[in-house]
């Protein structure tokens, strides 16, 4: 049984919702890099994201 409890999809829905579009959603993963790289890390693996987009996204 997976730990996850929302998926990818669900978490772009929601910052779509509040306003974000592509480069916002950007801006959001390079300020949480920055500051929380390890949280950052986290967040991506409980959203149930691969180890190679994982990788992709930190890299922005």
């Amino acid at each position: 049984m997976s730990d996850t409890v929302m998926n990818k999809a669900q978490w772009v829905e929601v910052l779509r919702a509040a306003g974000l579009d592509e480069d916002a959603m950007r801006r959001w993963h390079r300020e949480f890099e920055a500051r929380y790289p390890e949280a950052h890390q986290s967040l991506l693996e409980w959203l149930g994201i691969s180890a190679e987009e994982i990788t992709r996204i930190r890299a922005l």
